[in-house]
C-alpha cells in the first residue's frame, strides 16, 4: 500500500471512529474540531507522517478548496436581507465597522510582534485571521438559553464575514511580490477578482436558480437530483471564476446569494431552499472537518515545534483584543449590556476560512511564509481548543445571567424578538461544543 493509500485509510478511519461515538461526545466539552485537529497532528510529520505537504499538496488543496467553496455557497443561501437588519442591524455593524477594525487591528498588532514581515505580509495575517466560524463553538449559537438576538447576530456574522474578507485577502496577496496573484498586478486582480468574478457568480447563481424553479414548476426534476444540481451550480460558479483568473471563492459566494434569491422569489418559504441545499451543506460540513484534520497535520503539528513567545502572544491577542475591541466599538449605542458584548466578542472562533487562507499562503513562495503559517496555525489551534471547550459552559452561564436580567428589566435590549435560522454545517448532534 502506498503512502497516499495509508493516508486515505487513516483519515477515513478517524471520520468513521468519530461518527460511532459522536452522540456520546455531544454532552462533553470535546468538540468535533478538537478530535479532528488532534488526530491530524498525530497523522502529520510530528507523528506518523502519513499526511504532509511534501507528498499530498494537490489532493490537500483540492479538498480544502472544495470545502470552502461549498461552505461559502451554502452559507450565502441561508442569509436573507431581513437577517442583516434584525435587531437594529447588529449583524451589519459587525460585518462593516467590526470587520474592518478587526483586519486593521490584526495588521497593526502584527507589526511589533512579527518582525521581518513586509507591510503587505502583515496585512495578510490580519485578513487571514479575521473571519469567524460559528461551527467551532456551536453551543454558543444553538443553546436556546442564549437570547435569540445574540444568537442570530453571531449566526449571520459568521455566515458572511468569510466571504467579505475574500476581497482583502486577494488584494493583499496580489501586493506581495512572488505570489500567484502578483504577476497579474493589483489593478488586474481587482477587476478580475472583485468585478468579473462576482458578475460570473451572479449570472451562474441567478440563471441556475431560475432554471431550477422552471424545472420544479413543470415537474421535470426528480427530488433526488435537486441536491446534485446545487453541487453542480456551486462548482460551475467556482470554475468559471477561476478559469478567468479571478477568485473562484468570490464567484461561489455571490452565486449562493443569487441562487437562493431566485428560489425564494418563487417560493418565499425558507424550507424550500434548505431542502434543496441540504446535501451541499452536509458535504461541506464533512469536508470542513477533514480540512481541520489536514490543518492539524500540515500546519499545526509542525508549528508546535517552533513556537515562541511572539507567536503565542499574537495568537492570544488575536482571539481577545483584536476580536473583542472591534466588536465593542461596532456595537456602541446598540443598548446591549456588557455581558452580551463580551459574549459576542469572545465567540469569534477562527475556523475553515482561516485554515484555507493559511494553506493557500503556505503554498506561496514568499520569504515570510513560514512565520505567517506558524502564526495562523497557532491562532486557529488555540481557538479550536478554547472556543470549543468554553462554548457549552459560557452559553449556560450567559443564559443564566440573561434570565435574571430579563426578569428585572422587561425592556432589556437582548429580549428583542428575532427569528434564529441556524446554519446546518455540522456532523450530527455532537458538533455542539
Amino acid at each position: 500500500m502506498t503512502s497516499g493509500s495509508w493516508a486515505v485509510a487513516a483519515v477515513s478511519g478517524v471520520a468513521a471512529a468519530y461518527a460511532l461515538v459522536s452522540r456520546r461526545l455531544a454532552a462533553s466539552p470535546v468538540s468535533a474540531a478538537m478530535v479532528f485537529v488532534g488526530c491530524g497532528i498525530a497523522l502529520g510529520p510530528v507523528g506518523l507522517d502519513l499526511v504532509s505537504l511534501r507528498h499530498d499538496t494537490e489532493p490537500l488543496r483540492t479538498l480544502v478548496e472544495t470545502a470552502l467553496t461549498l461552505v461559502l455557497f451554502t452559507d450565502a443561501t441561508t442569509v436573507r436581507p431581513a437577517d442583516l437588519r434584525s435587531g437594529g442591524a447588529l449583524p451589519m455593524r459587525l460585518l462593516s465597522v467590526g470587520l474592518l477594525l478587526t483586519i486593521g487591528a490584526g495588521w497593526l498588532l502584527a507589526w511589533p510582534l512579527l518582525p521581518g514581515l513586509t507591510v503587505w505580509e502583515l496585512a495578510l495575517v490580519g485578513a487571514v485571521l479575521a473571519p469567524t466560524d460559528a461551527a467551532l463553538g456551536k453551543s454558543a449559537i444553538s443553546d436556546t438559553r442564549v437570547p435569540g438576538l445574540v444568537r442570530q447576530t453571531l449566526n449571520v456574522e459568521s455566515g458572511l464575514n468569510d466571504g467579505l474578507v475574500l476581497p482583502f485577502f486577494v488584494l493583499f496577496l496580489s501586493a506581495v511580490p512572488g505570489t500567484s496573484y502578483a504577476h497579474q498586478g493589483v489593478a488586474d486582480t481587482f477587476w478580475r477578482a472583485l468585478l468579473l468574478s462576482p458578475a460570473l457568480g451572479l449570472a451562474v447563481g441567478g440563471i441556475g436558480g431560475r432554471l431550477l424553479v422552471l424545472s420544479l414548476n413543470h415537474r421535470w426534476v426528480a427530488s433526488d437530483w435537486r441536491p446534485v444540481y446545487v453541487l453542480a451550480t456551486a462548482a460551475a460558479a467556482y470554475a468559471l471564476s477561476a478559469v478567468t483568473n479571478g477568485s473562484g471563492f468570490i464567484g461561489a459566494w455571490v452565486a449562493g446569494f443569487a441562487f437562493a434569491y431566485a428560489l425564494r422569489r418563487d417560493d418565499p418559504q425558507p424550507d424550500e431552499v434548505s431542502r434543496t441545499t441540504e446535501l451541499a451543506e452536509d458535504l461541506g460540513g464533512l469536508l470542513a472537518m477533514l480540512s481541520l484534520l489536514l490543518f492539524g497535520a500540515v500546519l499545526l503539528g509542525p508549528t508546535l515545534e517552533h513556537l515562541d513567545w511572539r507567536i503565542l502572544t499574537y495568537a492570544v491577542l488575536s482571539l481577545t483584543v483584536v476580536r473583542m475591541l472591534p466588536v465593542a466599538v461596532a456595537l456602541i449605542g446598540s443598548g446591549l449590556r456588557a455581558p452580551s458584548l463580551a459574549y459576542i466578542g469572545w465567540f469569534g472562533p477562527r475556523g475553515l476560512a482561516s485554515v484555507v487562507f493559511g494553506l493557500l499562503v503556505a503554498e506561496e513562495h514568499i520569504h515570510g511564509v513560514d512565520l505567517i503559517s506558524r502564526v495562523v496555525a497557532a491562532t486557529i489551534g488555540l481557538s479550536v481548543l478554547l472556543h470549543g471547550a468554553s462554548a457549552a459552559m459560557l452559553a449556560a452561564r450567559y443564559g443564566r445571567w440573561y434570565r435574571r436580567a430579563a426578569a428585572t428589566a422587561p425592556d432589556l435590549r437582548e429580549s428583542s424578538a428575532t427569528t434564529v435560522t441556524p446554519r446546518r454545517r455540522r456532523l450530527g448532534p455532537a458538533d455542539t461544543g
